[in-house]
């Protein structure tokens, strides 16, 4: 199931986020009861979408669109059941690759890839190609 930004999940940590645009099993929604269904359903998506906007701000901004506040809203929904997450930076073209258990690389961090062209993962979204080139031009 896809939600989008006006969709917010209730984690097990009790806090309440609701990410640009994500993705949840079916089957997961569907364990739901319709009353769990309402509002902010208690579980946290499978994937996570957030777009950075740095433009006019510092890489270290602590507002609530800022790099720094995303990167901690990023690690939330990996410590709360997240298996993937991608946290997008149109100005610079770059995403980076979050990935549950740690980060995407040895480092134990997320991945950034710039350029970035397109996002996919076969193991968690088979088939699945998200061309960014649109959402770089807008």
């Amino acid at each position: 199931m896809l939600f989008d930004s006006s969709d917010g999940f209730r984690l097990d940590d009790g806090s309440v986020l609701s990410p640009d645009a994500s993705l949840l099993r079916l089957d997961r929604w569907q364990a739901l009861s319709a009353e769990q269904r309402r509002g902010s359903p208690p579980l946290c998506p499978d994937v996570v979408i957030q777009l950075a906007s740095t433009s006019g701000a510092s890489p270290s901004d602590q507002g609530p669109r800022g790099v720094s506040a995303l990167r901690r809203k990023m690690a939330a929904y990996m410590a709360n059941g997240a298996r993937l997450g991608w946290l997008l930076f149109a100005e610079q073209r770059a995403v980076e690759i979050w990935r549950a258990g740690g980060g995407a690389n040895v480092l134990g961090e997320p991945l950034r890839i710039e350029p970035a062209l397109e996002l996919g993962d076969e193991e968690l979204l088979p088939g699945l190609r998200l061309e960014l080139a649109e959402i770089w031009s807008s």
